[in-house]
């Protein structure tokens, strides 16, 4: 049965009231949560950025959930610290956290004032962060000179099983790259051709991890309300990857004011329909063979679609 989670967005939701829907989200009848690891929001419209990792301290403390996160080891972390951020976690809460590495975004990353690399240097980058991440959660010490630099460092607290890493991909050539090192690929909603090919080229390359999909929409009891909804809080992401991945929250903000329905559309899941959207959803979930799927309504208010979840969607999807 696959798994059905609950995504909590830093970028829209402060985080004391982002606790709050994440046990409201448990209390629903979710199986586990993610969230991302942003110091920007895509858009000023959405407004938020809280700290993921204190915050994932005290989300594991009071649910039960499993928890991951989206997280890029190299410029604004050091992947030394994401080691120690994240063994610690997995000692304190066993097989009940994980992460997913990426080469990250602009928008976050340019904070530390350092050259923002081509994309063909960050794959590299992050393919030593984890080797560095991998060889100190096995309790190495580790010294590496590269793309990043790690001088004689140990973790002297470590997990009985270190976090399950994952690789988020978005086209077929970061999923073969995932099958090199991940324990397994996480992509969003896309084309249902896409999601396939995506997930063959996993295969393909020898990937034999889970595969974890995660659904952005935007719901509400009427059609109005889930366009407005979606205008409002997803018109800065509906861009590719390149040009999401090299601008700013302002550059972003911008330009999301040229964003149409069609393309707000492909970005994410418009319903008012419930039956509708689990269907929709499911039929991703299907095609992709997905392990777990984590559902993102990109309004701010969280509390109405819990709600509805509980009552309309979970059983349905599983």
């Amino acid at each position: 049965m696959t798994l059905v989670g609950f995504h909590a967005s830093h970028e829209q939701i402060p985080p004391g009231r982002l606790l709050a829907d994440v046990q409201l989200a448990e209390q629903a009848g979710f199986d586990a949560a993610m969230c991302s690891d942003h110091f920007a929001p895509w858009s000023e419209r959405q407004g938020e950025s809280g700290f993921t990792w204190s915050w994932l301290g005290a989300a594991l403390a009071t649910t039960e959930f499993t928890l991951g996160t989206v997280t890029a080891p190299g410029m604004r972390y050091h992947p030394v610290i994401i080691a120690q951020a994240s063994a610690t976690l997995a000692e304190m809460f066993p097989g009940r956290f994980w992460m997913c590495l990426g080469t990250g975004q602009w928008m976050n990353e340019h904070v530390t004032g350092e050259r923002w690399p081509s994309k063909d240097v960050r794959d590299e980058r992050l393919l030593e962060c984890v080797d560095v991440i991998r060889r100190l959660h096995r309790g190495e010490t580790v010294s590496h000179r590269g793309l990043v630099t790690v001088e004689n460092a140990k973790l002297w607290t470590l997990p009985a099983e270190p976090p399950t890493l994952f690789q988020p991909t978005l086209s077929e050539a970061s999923a073969a790259r995932g099958a090199r090192w991940a324990d397994g690929i996480a992509t969003i909603n896309q084309p249902l051709e896409r999601l396939r090919a995506i997930v063959d080229a996993y295969r393909d390359a020898g990937g034999d991890g889970e595969v974890v999909l995660q659904v952005h929409f935007s719901w509400a009891p009427t059609t109005e309300e889930a366009w407005a909804i979606a205008r409002d809080q997803w018109s800065s992401n509906v861009w590719d990857t390149t040009t999401a991945t090299d601008l700013t929250t302002a550059h972003l903000h911008d330009i999301g004011r040229a964003a149409t329905d069609e393309m707000i559309g492909r970005a994410c899941l418009v319903e008012s329909d419930l039956g509708r959207l689990t269907a929709r959803i499911r039929e991703m979930v299907e095609l992709c063979d997905a392990d777990r799927v984590y559902l993102h309504h990109v309004g701010q208010d969280q509390r109405p679609w819990l709600d509805a979840a509980a009552e309309h969607v979970l059983a349905d999807l599983r």
